[in-house]
This record gives C-alpha cells, sequence and structure tokens, in this order.
C-alpha cells in the first residue's frame, strides 16, 4: 500500500493538472473553469485511490473478493450531469460542448493521477492543453476557409424573422442557412442564432452590422 504523503502527493499533482485546463477555460469566461477543473480532477483522483487502495483490510478477510475499478468506473458515466449542466447553461446547443468534454477529459487524468499514471496524466494534460488552447485559432481558420460563420444575437421576441431578414438584407439573407429562436435573457427578448454559409469574413461582418442597425438588436456573444 502507498504511504500517506503520496497520496497528498497525487491529489495535489491532480488539482495542479486540473487548474492549468481550468485556467484555459477561465480565460474565456466560462462558469466551468478554474476551480470546477480542479475539482473534478482532485475528486477524481481520490474516488481511484479509494477504490484502488481503501479497501485493502477487507480483502484480508477470508472469503471477500472485490473489484477495486469498480469506484472508478463510476466516475467515467458519474462526471456527465456536470458536462451536461455546463452545455444547457449556455442556452444553445452549439455552446459548450468543449467545456463538458474538457470536464470529462479532466476527470480520466485524476483518475490516471490516483492510480499512479503520472507520465499518462501529464501528457494528456499537455495533449489537452493543445487542442483547447492551439487548435481553437486553427479551427476558426478552416471555418474561414469554408465560409461558415455564426452569430448569436437578443432581440425583441418577433424581431428577427426570415421576412424581416430578407427586408434588411436583401439578396445576402441567401447566405442564411440556419436560423434558431429561444427564450431570452428578460421578458418579451429572444435570442436569435443564425448561420451563415458561403460568406467571407468581410461579407460577415457588413451584415451583422446591418442586422445590429435595427432597433433593438445586440450581438450577445459571436460563437467561435
Amino acid at each position: 500500500m502507498i504511504t500517506d504523503p503520496e497520496m497528498c502527493l497525487r491529489l495535489l499533482l491532480a488539482a495542479l493538472l486540473g487548474c492549468l485546463i481550468g485556467l484555459q477555460r477561465e480565460h474565456l469566461f466560462w462558469s466551468a473553469g478554474l476551480r470546477t477543473h480542479m475539482l473534478v480532477c482532485t475528486g477524481a483522483c481520490l474516488f481511484m485511490m479509494v477504490s484502488a487502495f481503501g479497501f485493502e483490510q477487507a480483502l484480508t478477510m477470508p472469503g471477500t473478493r472485490l473489484d477495486p475499478s469498480r469506484i472508478a468506473a463510476q466516475v467515467v458515466t458519474g462526471i456527465g450531469f456536470l458536462g451536461a449542466g455546463s452545455i444547457l447553461q449556455r442556452g444553445a446547443v452549439i455552446r459548450g460542448l468543449n467545456t463538458a468534454a474538457s470536464l470529462w477529459a479532466v476527470a480520466a487524468i485524476g483518475l490516471s493521477v490516483g492510480g499512479g499514471l503520472y507520465t499518462l496524466s501529464v501528457a494528456a494534460a499537455v495533449l489537452i492543453l493543445v487542442i483547447l488552447a492551439i487548435l481553437g485559432p486553427l479551427e476558426r481558420k478552416y471555418r474561414d476557409y469554408l465560409k461558415v460563420h455564426v452569430v448569436r444575437l437578443v432581440a425583441p421576441t418577433g424581431t428577427l424573422t426570415m421576412n424581416r431578414l430578407k427586408e434588411v438584407l436583401g439578396a445576402r439573407a441567401d447566405n442564411i442557412k440556419h436560423l434558431v429562436t429561444e427564450r431570452g435573457p428578460v421578458h418579451d427578448t429572444e435570442f436569435v442564432t443564425i448561420e451563415f454559409r458561403n460568406t467571407s469574413r468581410l461579407e460577415y461582418n457588413a451584415i451583422v452590422n446591418d442586422i445590429l442597425g435595427i432597433p433593438q438588436v445586440t450581438e450577445e456573444q459571436a460563437v467561435q
């Protein structure tokens, strides 16, 4: 059985690796940021150590058989409620998926640290940071190459209809691929998510500026 100091060091390492990934999410102002990722990683590490070492005394009793992986296995599915919450909180199906995935991956890192797989844990944390921080700009460049852009607006209920957008944009309204409306932050308002296809960045900016010219229409946050 490992010593108590080594267990504490595993918890500290899990918290550190979770902190690194949480900082990247915190930088983007997601609610599941620094503390959430640290707690998930540390908690998963603790579950792993309890699962692996917490029942060694019971195993010395005759006729006792335990599966040390059962508790850890529940973390994989149990972490799903946090991921689901980070998606639903954003109010749009295309928001929060990366944060949900990062929480799930951070739990895996915690389990790895709890199991003593230090090299694997550090390598996974570095790889996840690369995916979140470096591939994001590449993904946006790829979208620009495909000429796909998405904007999320806040408007009075019933203001941004396809007919109204056709009046404002004219022939450029043909570039609208999807238009999704949801209940807004206050009474009589709605979120409107619009996806444009075959639109360059310059054309997209011009279209959005024209839409923002409609009274009481504001941009919540561009979806990247």
